[in-house]
């Protein structure tokens, strides 16, 4: 297997380590600097460019896209993928989970732990948003920090207020989020390979921080994660779209609650905390999966007209309830369901045989007239309160 490691930083621990274990396995690996590659695109054929030389083949790509080049290194990752060469962590992925707001976003529309979180811009809805999320002390981040750079925890509302009011004079983007006392100055990392937690770490602050990221001098050490952890790190990696993520979580007192999805987590502090060959884990998983490059299933199945993919909730009233799949009359109206999820499990490719439940979501690709009747009614989600209409 020939891979290609993305990285400017070809002696940092992780670039080395996963460098290493590829040549172990007998593999081919070059560490490729991000930004000297060059996009072209033209009808049918779209290319890369390295050093503005024709760029080989390579059968995988591993990306470690640092904050400061987030644009630019997905563009280099999506022309990867448009030329079929596997990546455990998708563009969209990366770019997702580098930004806060829109990461948490994707994640609370599933059942998964969020600490409370605020996002204003006017000057007059700061105090209502941090009594929302729960008042005094309140945590300030930046949209876009890293490594605990641009978190805050503000011990009083003024001076929570101060503190956004000067980032956004500086055009700054910041989120307002709960501060949750029972886990401060600890935090979880789990390190997410394809759908297996390969090791995990509890970090604690050092020197009365509140921040325990390892990068400021955080305490890491092993630890053992229940069930609740492991499925909410597998399950926000997936939404995400990353095969490869460091998942940082909250010990809130009603379970794990996601922070923050790293699409290039560090590997020093996971493997000198817990012993384990967590790059070799990374390499294993790619060989088995590089013959299945990461798809677009919106770009490849919506190219015949008037079919497309689309999600259906079945809900009480729902005709489908109760019935199996092959007595649905799916099939008859030129509908695949390619996908079921139920609850926090997913089914992919279900059994004819399988009957419809209340709350089940089928993911389908057909015909869309048909799927149009099936669609219920869009209402709102999630609460929205409603003012008396006043001038302006």
């Amino acid at each position: 297997m020939k891979l290609a490691l993305l990285s400017r930083a070809p002696r940092a621990y992780s670039t080395r380590r996963l460098r290493e274990a590829a040549e172990a396995r007998g593999h081919t690996v070059n560490v490729l600097d991000t930004l000297n590659f060059s996009i072209e695109v033209e009808t049918g054929a779209p290319h890369l460019l390295y050093k503005s030389k024709p760029l080989s083949h390579y059968d995988a790509i591993i990306p470690r896209i640092g904050a400061s080049i987030t644009y630019f290194g997905t563009a280099v990752v999506r022309q990867f993928e448009q030329l079929d060469v596997y990546t455990p962590s998708s563009a969209n992925g990366i770019a997702n989970s580098r930004d806060k707001l829109r990461a948490l976003q994707i994640l609370s529309r599933h059942d998964i732990g969020l600490p409370h979180t605020a996002f204003v811009r006017r000057k007059q809805d700061v105090l209502p948003a941090i009594e929302r999320v729960g008042g005094a002390p309140v945590i300030i981040k930046l949209l876009e920090g890293t490594q605990g750079v641009g978190v805050i925890l503000a011990d009083s509302v003024k001076v929570a207020e101060a503190i956004i009011e000067t980032l956004q004079s500086t055009k700054q983007n910041v989120l307002i989020q709960k501060f949750v006392g029972e886990s401060a100055g600890t935090d979880i990392r789990a390190f997410v390979v394809g759908d297996r937690v390969v090791a995990s770490m509890r970090r604690t602050a050092q020197g009365g921080d509140f921040r325990s990221n390892v990068h400021r001098g955080g305490l890491a050490q092993a630890v053992d994660l229940d069930e609740r952890y492991v499925e909410t790190a597998i399950r926000s990696a997936q939404i995400m779209g990353l095969k490869v993520a460091g998942v940082d979580m909250l010990e809130g007192k009603d379970g794990p609650q996601v922070m923050e999805v790293n699409s290039s987590p560090g590997l020093e502090g996971i493997e000198s905390s817990t012993k384990l060959d967590v790059a070799g884990a990374i390499i294993d998983f790619i060989e088995r999966q590089v013959s299945f490059p990461e798809l677009d299933v919106r770009q490849r199945l919506t190219v015949s007209a008037g079919y497309g993919v689309t999600e259906l909730q079945l809900g009480e009233n729902s005709e489908l309830v109760g019935l199996a799949i092959e007595d649905s009359g799916l099939r008859a109206k030129d509908i695949v369901v390619l996908t079921l999820h139920r609850g926090h499990t997913v089914i992919p490719n279900p059994r004819g045989q399988r009957v419809l439940e209340v709350n089940d979501r089928l993911l389908c690709f057909g015909k869309l007239e048909s799927m149009r009747d099936l669609v219920p009614q869009r209402r709102g989600r999630g609460r929205t309160e409603i003012a008396p209409l006043t001038a302006p």
